[in-house]
C-alpha cells in the first residue's frame, strides 16, 4: 500500500509543478480554486463559503485576499483567524462573539477605522495571542483590547498618541511594532510592559525618548523621527538591550551625555543619517557600528578604545563611516591593534 501511495504522490508532483503549483500550497496557506476540491471538504467543522477551512487543521480558517468587506461568522472551534488583505471595514461587537478560542488573528491589509471597532470587540479574546492589525487607518490603539497579547502590530496606521490604559495589564505582550504612524507622545504608557522584548516605534513624530522603556528589551529601534538628544543615563538600565537603531535622526554631539553608549551588552548600534561631528566612547564589546551620512571631521580611536594589549581591545566587526568628512588616510596607522578583529571599515 505504501509504494502504491508513493508512486500516486511521485506521478503527480510533477503533473502540479508544471502549471506552476505547489500541490501542499494548501496546507500552509497558498490557495486556490485548483485545489477548491480538496478544501471543500467540511470534515473539520462548519465553514463560511467564502473562507478555506483545511480538513487537516480544522482550528484555521482562511479568508485572506477575498475581497471581503464585512466580517465572516467565525466557528466558536476557530484558533487561527486569517483575514489580511481585504477591504474590510468594521469589526461590531457582535464581530467576534462566537470565536472565544482565537489564539490568532491576522487582519492586516484592510480598511479597519478606529471608529469602527466596537469598545466590546475583543472583551471574549481570553486566550489571544497574536494580533496583526497593520496597514489600517486607526488613528488610535482600539479599546479594551485581550490582556493575553504576546504580539501586536499595529504598525503603518495613522495612530498620533499612546496612554497608559491602551496597553495596561499587558504583561505577556513580548513584540510590540507601532512604527510608521504619527504618533507624538508616549509619556509612560509603556512602563507596563514588563515582558516586551522587541519595540518598533521608528517612522514617527517623536521628539525625546518615550520616558521609562521596559528595562529587559532586547531590540529598540527609534530611526526616523525627530530626536535631537538622548536623556542621562539612557541605556544604564537596560541589562538585555543588544540592538538599537536610532539612524534618521537630529542627534547632536552636545545632546548626547559623555559615555551614553559605553555600556557592554550592545551588539548593534546604528547612529547614521543624523549631526554628529565625532564618533561618540562605545564599549569594546560592540559589534557592528554605524555612523554614516554624519559631520564626522576626525577619526579619534580613543571612541573604540581606551587601553590596547592582547586582551584590551574592540571586538568591532563592521564600522560604516562613509558619508561624513574624513577620508582613509585620517585612519591612525595603529588603528589595527585597536580594531583587530573588523573585517572592512568604510570611509
Amino acid at each position: 500500500m505504501r509504494l502504491v501511495i508513493i508512486f500516486l504522490l511521485s506521478a503527480l508532483l510533477p503533473l502540479c509543478l508544471s502549471h506552476g503549483r505547489d500541490p501542499f500550497a494548501w496546507l500552509y496557506g497558498q490557495r486556490s480554486n485548483y485545489y477548491g476540491a480538496l478544501q471543500a471538504d467540511t470534515t473539520g467543522g462548519e465553514c463560511p463559503s467564502e473562507c478555506d477551512c483545511p480538513p487537516s487543521f480544522p482550528v484555521a480558517m482562511y479568508c485572506d485576499g477575498r475581497g471581503l468587506t464585512a466580517m465572516p461568522t467565525i466557528p466558536s472551534r476557530i484558533k487561527y483567524l486569517y483575514l489580511q488583505n481585504n477591504a474590510i471595514k468594521a469589526m461590531p461587537d457582535s464581530a467576534l462573539v462566537n470565536a472565544t478560542n482565537l489564539l490568532w488573528l491576522m487582519m492586516h491589509h484592510n480598511q479597519l477605522t478606529s471608529d469602527a471597532i466596537g469598545e466590546k470587540a475583543f472583551l471574549k479574546m481570553g486566550g489571544l495571542e497574536r494580533l496583526y492589525l497593520q496597514h489600517n487607518n486607526l488613528i488610535s490603539i482600539p479599546s479594551n483590547l485581550p490582556r493575553s497579547l504576546r504580539d501586536l502590530r499595529i504598525n503603518h496606521n495613522k495612530i498620533e498618541k499612546v496612554t497608559p490604559a491602551d496597553l495596561e495589564g499587558m504583561d505577556n505582550l513580548t513584540i510590540l511594532y507601532i512604527h510608521d504612524n504619527a504618533v507624538t507622545e508616549i509619556g509612560t504608557s509603556l512602563k507596563a510592559l514588563v515582558s516586551l522584548t522587541l519595540l518598533d516605534i521608528s517612522g514617527n513624530k517623536l521628539t525625546k525618548v518615550p520616558e521609562a522603556l521596559p528595562e529587559q528589551l532586547h531590540q529598540l529601534y527609534l530611526e526616523s523621527n525627530a530626536i535631537d538628544s538622548l536623556p542621562e543615563g539612557f541605556l544604564g538600565r537596560f541589562t538585555q538591550l543588544q540592538y538599537i537603531r536610532m539612524s534618521h535622526n537630529q542627534l547632536t554631539d552636545k545632546g548626547i551625555p559623555a559615555n551614553t553608549f559605553n555600556v557592554t551588552g550592545l551588539v548593534e548600534l546604528d547612529l547614521s543619517f543624523n549631526k554628529l561631528e565625532r564618533i561618540p566612547p562605545v564599549s569594546t564589546t560592540l559589534q557592528h557600528l554605524y555612523l554614516q551620512a554624519n559631520q564626522i571631521k576626525e577619526f579619534t580611536l580613543g571612541s573604540f578604545c581606551s587601553i590596547v594589549d592582547v586582551t584590551n581591545f574592540s571586538k568591532l566587526r563592521t564600522l560604516r563611516l562613509d558619508g561624513n568628512e574624513i577620508s582613509r588616510q585620517d585612519i591612525p596607522s595603529d588603528s589595527s591593534l585597536c580594531l583587530r578583529v573588523a573585517s572592512n571599515i568604510d570611509v
